[in-house]
């Protein structure tokens, strides 16, 4: 069952043009001028129940403007979206009630509050029954060891803690659907790896469905299967994370210390490796050759065992391309995509 269903979804804004300067304030005044700017241009997009969709894209691809018509807090200026068959902007309070929201930025909790009575009032407006709510908050306090926390308030917390009863007070009232927006932002690796292995738990023991937008790959490549990258407001590629690796992720760097300093050794190594559009490197200083190949071209281990074979080497490390390396050659448009198929 799709829960989130979007049909060439766009949103614009106005924004004004005006000089810089007093003068330019009050030309702008008396005669305003604006451009408009598309944030989510004609976006396609079907979200299945039980899923965990990484939301990627460089900053002011869209992400955040998605996010936000998906929330209801935001109109769609056309185009159509559904979450659980419900108009997210003209149906708020219904659609609140089966959604959770974490944003990394933001707090659901009163600050002079203590953790429990900020979770209780948060229970009483989404109308959660008293033995729901009872039920539901042992299960968070126990998951999130949150034990020691509910009694302090929000402003004694760190932040790894409030993070933690962030994530309580959006799956409080048992939602179907979370969006995270950098939910580990800013938090130390062992923190990290709790929160993640939280939102681990959720989506696949009580089958929540997950949509993440982060710049952290841990967070992506430990918590998503599938990921949807999107730049000018458009979605550029949508597919498991192993086909995008598969895909982009096929350059594989070998880097060879050698032994003395061969003043021979590019031309060794290309010989070895006469029919690959191999890139050859050296570092002089450091006696050492870099070869960068294309792994569709030859498996690495028979490139390794030409080279070993042809070059007096020391020591040699594999280098294979990692998610990291291609969201960053892509964001920098050092790959080119393709419309995305599914």
């Amino acid at each position: 069952m799709a829960l989130i269903e979007a049909h060439q979804l766009t949103r614009t804004f106005r924004v004004p043009v005006k000089a810089p300067g007093f003068l330019g304030a009050v030309r702008h005044l008396l005669r305003p001028q604006y451009t408009e700017h598309t944030a989510v241009d004609r976006l396609d997009l079907r979200v299945e129940a039980g899923e965990s969709v990484a939301y990627v894209g460089p900053n002011g691809a869209g992400k955040s403007t998605t996010l936000k018509m998906l929330t209801g807090i935001l109109a769609p200026t056309s185009g159509q979206v559904r979450v659980r068959g419900v108009d997210p902007h003209r149906e708020r309070v219904a659609n609140a009630r089966t959604i959770g929201v974490v944003f990394g930025q933001r707090s659901h909790l009163w600050w002079d509050l203590p953790i429990q009575e900020s979770l209780r009032l948060l229970g009483d407006i989404y109308g959660v029954p008293r033995e729901r709510f009872t039920r539901n908050l042992d299960e968070l306090t126990e998951l999130l060891e949150l034990g020691d926390l509910l009694a302090r308030p929000a402003r004694q917390l760190s932040l790894g803690q409030r993070m933690r009863c962030e994530l309580a007070s959006a799956l409080l009232h048992g939602p179907e659907l979370l969006y995270l927006d950098e939910p580990t932002l800013g938090l130390d690796v062992a923190v990290k790896e709790r929160v993640r292995a939280f939102i681990r738990h959720i989506n696949r023991e009580r089958g929540v469905t997950v949509m993440l937008t982060s710049h952290d790959l841990g967070d992506i490549q430990d918590l998503c299967e599938r990921m949807v990258m999107i730049d000018g407001g458009r979605i550029l590629f949508d597919g498991p994370l192993r086909t995008m690796k598969e895909r982009f992720g096929r350059t594989c760097a070998i880097h060879l210390a050698l032994r003395g300093q061969p003043p021979d050794a590019l031309a060794l190594a290309r010989q070895a490796l006469p029919e690959l559009a191999a890139s050859c490197s050296t570092q002089p200083e450091q006696h050492q050759l870099v070869v960068q190949f294309d792994m569709a071209q030859a498996p690495v281990g028979s490139v390794v065992g030409r080279l070993l074979a042809a070059l007096p080497v020391q020591d040699l490390r594999v280098q294979e391309p990692s998610i990291d390396s291609i969201l960053r050659d892509l964001y920098e448009n050092r790959l080119l995509l393709q419309e995305p198929r599914r």
